[in-house]
């Protein structure tokens, strides 16, 4: 390859790629050089600077061979619509690339694969495993021998204790806990707050009850507590 291997462009022009482009841009060797979305979803020519081009054409303007990609999707449809713009990428033959925070804690050797987003804060355990195309937001704690399946989201601040194997397509929300040597099947989604200490077949959902409403409004509560 010549010197544009190191040139990439982003599939996607919403909030998700415009944090993207900042991490790639701040914090990466790679150098992004447009966005790309299906005709259909073309709402804008440029983004901070940068053409938009349709996907259906982006190897004649692009190619594959001189340029690389990222997909930055969201989590719709657990993770689906991501996963199917990362096969569609694969198959016009460009290389996904990752992106890795040079502020992410990965201690000894940890296996990632390409499409993944790691985002700063983390800690990421000795003989951890994870797959391609997972997102994973600031703050996560994936524990040692783990296994993160393809297509994954981990959100901030989510906890994944020792030899533990979460599925494919699974989605983990806001400060869940998931314990020691358990079992997440695939398209699970645990939501925020949730503890998780079993095994979970296929499709699981896991939804932590919200903090009761207090009966007094915040300033009558604030005339009778000690905060004020």
């Amino acid at each position: 390859m010549n010197d544009n291997t190191k040139k990439i462009v982003i599939f996607g022009a919403g909030q998700t790629a415009e944090i993207v482009y900042h991490y790639f841009v701040n914090d990466s060797p790679f150098s992004v050089v447009a966005f790309t979305v299906n005709a259909e979803h073309r709402d804008k020519k440029s983004l901070f600077g940068l053409p938009v081009v349709e996907f259906e054409e982006i190897e004649n303007k692009y190619p594959p061979d001189e340029f690389q990609m990222f997909v930055a999707m969201t989590y719709s449809n657990l993770n689906k619509l991501r996963a199917e713009k990362y096969k569609e990428a694969k198959q016009k033959d460009y290389t996904l690339v990752s992106y890795i925070s040079s502020k992410a804690g990965i201690v000894g050797k940890v296996d990632i694969g390409d499409n993944c987003l790691v985002l700063e804060n983390q800690l990421i355990q000795p003989y951890a495993k994870i797959g391609n195309n997972v997102f994973v937001w600031s703050g996560v704690l994936i524990g040692h021998n783990c296994t993160i399946g393809d297509h994954c989201w981990l959100t901030s601040d989510a906890s994944i204790g020792g030899n533990t194997n979460i599925g494919s397509y699974s989605f983990l929300g806001l400060n869940c806990t998931i314990g020691h040597m358990i079992n997440i099947g695939s398209n699970c989604l645990i939501g925020a707050g949730a503890q998780v200490t079993k095994d979970a077949v296929d499709n699981s959902v896991f939804i932590s009850k919200d903090t009761d409403l207090f009966a007094l409004d915040s300033e009558r509560f604030m005339k009778i507590s000690k905060l004020k």
